[in-house]
């Protein structure tokens, strides 16, 4: 089930979106404990949580969960803490970043697949993330706001206008803004997504396309030089048709993709943090 009920549509009325939510859900006598993660634990949400440390498993997020200090009588709820890296904290190649809500799907892949051996996992989306995960703990991440920059693009600003309504999907023209994004600068790159229109050498209808290959592949190519070690093989969490083109990229660059179901990862989750959740009475 999704709605439009983000934080910026629910406060301040979190605590009545959240028994609307149960409701719809057919859960109406329901009296377990209620999990909470994204940017409900923002400064934005319910109620702020303070980010751990890279030093703190994955496994161990039911040990950190913050109760709702205001929830409705009755309805024990908890907010899951997102992540902080910071360089003097991490390995090598980790700059100042955060995350929330993308750690319960890494918690749920590691349920998945159990393996101490270091994983790739990319979480593609509006802020992407890769995180590299060896024996459950996170030991770097890097966030791509490539999403963001896709919407913003596509609907402001002089790429704006040469997007056609009827656009259709073109895997070559995908293919080439990937290797456009490794042969210039992704700011020359994407000034030639209006080059190639204007001049009559891409039709509109494939600069969407187009778009989303460069600014997906300047991700790969950016992370791919950030990571250490350098990833044979990655683990997709997102959407299907958003990780299929991720898998294209892959493909390309001759790199192994598997896809996870990222709400199968956060059910997993979400089972393991209520069968381990403390009572009010053990806080």
């Amino acid at each position: 089930m999704s709605n439009d009920q983000g934080i910026l549509r629910s406060s301040p009325r979190f605590a009545e979106v959240c028994e609307r939510v149960i409701t719809e859900l057919g859960g109406t006598g329901f009296d377990g404990p209620v999990m909470l993660s994204g940017m409900i634990g923002s400064t934005l949400g319910w109620q702020e949580v303070p980010y751990l440390g890279l030093d703190q498993p994955l496994m161990e997020l039911a040990s950190h969960l913050v109760p709702v200090l205001d929830a409705p009588r009755g309805r024990p709820c908890w907010i899951v803490p997102g992540y902080a890296g910071f360089p003097s904290s991490a390995e090598p190649a980790q700059g100042i970043d955060v995350m929330r809500g993308e750690e319960v799907q890494l918690l749920g892949a590691c349920l998945l697949e159990t393996t101490h051996a270091g994983c790739w996992y990319v979480l593609p989306g509006t802020h992407s993330k890769w995180v590299y995960v060896q024996d459950g703990i996170i030991r770097r991440f890097t966030t791509f706001m490539t999403g963001e920059l896709f919407a913003t693009l596509s609907q402001h600003g002089t790429l704006a206008s040469l997007m056609a309504d009827d656009a259709g999907t073109s895997p070559q023209t995908f293919a080439d803004g990937v290797n456009a994004a490794a042969q210039r600068g992704l700011s020359s790159a994407l000034f030639g997504c209006r080059a190639r229109v204007v001049t009559g050498t891409m039709p509109a209808r494939d600069a969407r396309d187009y778009l989303s290959g460069l600014l997906i592949g300047a991700e790969w190519r950016e992370a791919l030089a950030l990571s250490h070690p350098r990833p044979s093989r990655i683990t997709i969490l997102g959407a299907p048709a958003l990780a299929q083109r991720y898998r294209d990229v892959g493909a390309q660059l001759r790199i192994e993709v598997a896809c996870l179901d990222p709400d199968v990862a956060y059910a997993a989750a979400l089972a393991e943090l209520a069968a381990t959740c403390p009572t009010a009475s053990q806080r």
